[in-house]
Order: structure tokens, then sequence, then C-alpha cells
């Protein structure tokens, strides 16, 4: 086990890492769920949803870093850097096809 001393001389804490991987997940999952059920509502088909799931990336990674990170470099909040904070994750991937789908059955379809 690690002294108090030896932690504060690491560069990264594991636990704060492992704190900021899951609110990003979180983060993440939360937006592709939102661009999903917006894609539906709006009726958008093929590549102009999937255009809405990458704007929809690039504005969360954006905020995220904007907001959270207040100009800080990325590195010290994600190991990974901007590969990190922009990879949409496959589970967030089929997360957006799923609420794109439903909302998209439930306003259009089902006139």
């Amino acid at each position: 086990m690690s002294n108090p001393a030896e932690l504060r001389a690491q560069r990264i804490f594991p636990q704060n890492a492992q704190h900021n991987a899951l609110v990003f997940s979180n983060v993440k999952f939360v937006s592709s769920c939102f661009a999903g059920a917006v894609a539906g509502i709006l009726g958008l088909q093929n590549f102009y949803g999937f255009l809405l799931f990458a704007a929809s990336l690039f504005a969360t990674g954006g905020i995220v870093a904007g907001l959270n990170m207040k100009g800080v470099p990325i590195k010290r909040y994600a190991a990974g850097g901007w590969s990190d904070l922009l990879n949409p994750g496959q589970e967030n991937i089929f997360s957006f096809v799923l609420l794109w789908t439903l909302f998209y059955g439930i306003v259009h379809v089902y006139d």
C-alpha cells in the first residue's frame, strides 16, 4: 500500500482518473440518448441522423472541456486527452440508434 507522500508524488491519482472516466461516460451516455431522441422527433433519416450524433458528440466534448476544465490541459483530467473525451463508445452509439428509432416510430410512423 502506498503512503500519502508517494500518492502526492504521483502525477495522476488512479481514483480521480477513474471517477473522471465514469463522469465522462455518464455525460456521453445522456448526450447520445438525448441526440437520439432529437433525431427521431425531427424525423432525420440515414446520414443526417448520424451527423446529428457526431455534432452532439463534438458539442458535448467542447462543453465539458470549456466549462469543467476551464482552459486547463485536457490531459490533466483525462489521461487519453481529447480521444477519451470525444470517443463515443459502442454502448453510446447503440443507445443513440435505439432512441432514434423509438422516437421516430412514435412520432412519424404511428401518426
